[in-house]
């Protein structure tokens, strides 16, 4: 069988705290309730924890030091973060750098200047001054190139933005507390139009183009080799008569450059990136496209999400940035990670939405059926949400969790014993630090540090798991997810089905098979 490899991943984060105050949904529907409640003291609850959001509010140069982030950037590695006392707030990376291996942390104003240039409706709109400003500083940037910058054009007055956002319904682009933009309306009567999903949707596609530029660039890779883009983040873009009609896939790849490939979008909530390894390794594995990219961008409805607990507790609100990832899967080198796409976990229909039933089937089921154990597995990369988001809220350490459940189906089918269960996690597993944006954390993260790791000897075999709350859309209350395996490279490539139909080829396959029936014949 052919196996298709992984070529490279990029990691990227938007530091956008006004954004929190004025788009997570935690905030917004804050206002909401002070707008439209008639019970005063949730009102009054409501008032007072937007009042203390500002001073909870992280400053850039406070992102970018914080260990979760510059480990999804590739500037540390997981591990360092067993050493650290939580809260990991507490500690700041000496020297930390805005730029990673496998990626960037970008300002706010930059990330603005980003969601105008990725607009090709001209439906956003930046004040002349800002625009200027920050026109400088996407010229000096290494991956916009004078193309995507002359798309930001000029900038208009402050008036005509202020005179949109109070009498056209159009969405504020707030920078230090002040609207220096907005963005319009596409239709005066389409919902799905409105400011604030296209807003949200330009997020999404800006943040996803990042993440496309800095694999392209991150791992060599010539643009033009692209043939298909498969887009998973959690958003949908349509209008009234096709709500999420898409394609993310293909508008992404218009801005990075990826002039031969086509793409669509692929949907699962927080299971959807890993579906999307496995869409992408079959695509490449049966030859009908020899390099797929695997894009998603951020969302600005979980910035703050957990931003409450946050505050009670007095920490500052973590969830503070737009975060988006890329890779590469392509045809089999004999150097990279292969993608075993023959060893799938699947939840299924069937499966029910009990915690044993669910790892069963996407970790072990799998792995029987492949004649693989648990413990053939060296690395399992699960829900990778950083605990410093999750504990405050009261979820607990997520990927640890996770661990505990797949040691114990070690211990109950005999591959280790009941007294190697508490360091089961610290053996096979990997600390969570991804941002809570949904789809971001879902095993994904720790594809570049599995590449490099396998290519350096360290580990053989890894396994990516993906799940996801389908109930949430409300069609169904089933739970879903997927996993793979990915393997080191032996260095051995395999010929694609039907990459070689000559005549020569033909005869030797014919000439193979009935040497095999002889013998099985004479055998009888």
């Amino acid at each position: 069988m052919s196996f298709s490899v992984n070529k490279g991943s990029s990691y990227v984060l938007m530091h956008c705290p006004d954004m929190v105050l004025h788009n997570g949904t935690t905030q917004t529907s804050a206002q909401f309730i002070i707008d439209h409640d008639k019970d005063e003291a949730k009102r009054d609850a409501e008032r007072k924890y937007l009042e203390s959001v500002p001073s909870h509010l992280r400053s850039f140069e406070e992102a970018v030091s914080y260990y979760p982030n510059q480990i999804y950037i590739g500037n540390e590695r997981p591990e360092v973060l067993a050493d650290l006392e939580m809260p990991w707030t507490n500690h700041k990376m000496e020297n930390a750098d805005r730029h990673g291996k496998y990626g960037e942390i970008m300002p706010q104003d930059e990330f603005i200047a980003m969601i105008k240039i990725v607009d090709v409706f001209d439906l956003v709109l930046l004040e002349a001054g800002f625009n200027d400003e920050v026109k400088k500083k996407m010229e000096a940037h290494p991956l916009v190139s004078d193309e995507l910058v002359a798309k930001l054009k000029d900038g208009v007055e402050q008036a005509k933005i202020d005179s949109l956002i109070e009498n056209e319904h159009s969405e504020p682009l707030i920078f230090n507390g002040k609207a220096v933009g907005c963005v319009k309306r596409a239709h005066d009567i389409d919902a799905n139009l409105s400011a604030h999903v296209v807003f949200e949707n330009l997020v999404s596609k800006a943040s996803g183009v990042m993440a496309a530029l800095h694999c392209i660039d991150k791992n060599g890779f010539d643009p033009l080799d692209i043939e298909y883009v498969v887009e998973c983040s959690e958003e949908a873009c349509g209008d009234m008569n096709q709500r999420g009609g898409g394609n993310f896939a293909k508008a992404i790849a218009e801005f990075a450059g990826l002039k031969n490939a086509s793409g669509s979008d692929t949907r699962g909530f927080c299971a959807a990136p890993t579906h999307a390894l496995v869409v992408a390794s079959s695509l490449v594995a049966s030859g009908t496209y020899k390099n797929v990219l695997v894009v998603a961008g951020g969302s600005t409805a979980k910035l703050g999400m957990n931003g409450k607990d946050h505050v009670k507790k007095g920490l500052p609100i973590i969830e503070d940035c737009v975060a988006g990832f890329a890779t590469i899967i392509g045809e089999n080198d004999g150097k990279n990670p292969i993608m075993r796409n023959d060893i799938v976990g699947r939840h299924t229909v069937g499966t029910g939405s009990a915690p044993q039933a669910v790892i069963s089937s996407l970790v072990t089921d799998p792995l029987d059926k492949a004649g693989l154990k648990i413990t053939d597995i060296d690395k399992y990369s699960v829900e990778m949400q950083n605990p410093d988001i999750t504990k405050p809220a009261g979820a607990g350490d997520v990927p640890e969790a996770n661990y505990k459940m797949i040691g114990a189906l070690a211990v109950k089918s005999g591959v280790i014993e009941k007294t190697a269960l508490p360091t089961f996690a610290k053996t096979y597993g990997v600390n969570g630090w991804a941002p809570t944006q949904g789809h971001i954390p879902s095993g994904v993260p720790y594809l570049g540090f599995l590449r490099e790791d396998m290519l350096e000897g360290k580990i053989n075999r890894a396994m990516i798991v993906g799940k996801g709350s389908l109930f949430l859309g409300r069609m169904t209350n089933l739970f879903d997810g997927t996993s793979i395996v990915i393997e080191r490279n032996t260095g051995k490539t395999e010929e694609s089905a039907g990459a070689s139909t000559d005549e020569d080829t033909i005869k030797k396959y014919f000439a193979e098979a009935m040497r095999e029936f002889a013998a099985a014949f004479k055998a009888e």
